[in-house]
């Protein structure tokens, strides 16, 4: 079964390659210097602290894990597209009756950002720009009840 694509910019790639590398080289040897202090005191059958530095390198491995897949799922979104229609990696300002307008990047879930106006091309409003043009007017189910918005510019 074919793994799930993972949309990046190439700044989000730049970020996740550096996380991956401080949780390498840095964190590990951390961590593996914590479980070695808690061992050195002794019976680790009852160490609180042995437990909480196990409990960090199962979460340090794991997101190694999870970037390291991410990585070879990554897809790069080209930021310089056409710009007719809204695709991932646009930017789309919106208009909203008695909202004002509101811009959004189109990025894949592993950079969304809401509050820095990047949104997940698989959220409720992602989803619905995706394929749209200026112009275009789209009602979005969203948590709190129903958006109505029109698409005023792309690039």
């Amino acid at each position: 079964m074919a793994e799930k694509p993972v949309f990046l910019t190439p700044e989000g790639r730049a970020k996740l390659e550096a996380e991956l590398e401080q949780l390498k080289t840095v964190r590990r040897a951390q961590v593996a210097e914590r479980i070695h202090a808690a061992k050195e005191e002794g019976d680790i059958s009852e160490n609180s602290a042995y437990d909480e530095a196990k409990n960090e390198q199962a979460f340090v491995e794991g997101r190694i894990l999870t970037i390291e897949q991410m990585l070879k799922n990554a897809v790069m979104i080209n930021e310089t597209r056409a710009s007719d229609s809204v695709g991932i990696g646009s930017y789309v300002t919106v208009a909203e009756q008695g909202n004002g307008t509101e811009m959004y990047q189109i990025v894949g879930s592993a950079e969304a950002d809401p509050t820095r106006g990047r949104i997940s091309n698989e959220s409720p409003i992602g989803r619905a720009l995706l394929g749209k043009r200026v112009g275009d007017e789209i009602q979005v189910k969203v948590p709190d009840g129903v958006r109505y918005l029109k698409i005023i510019d792309i690039r």
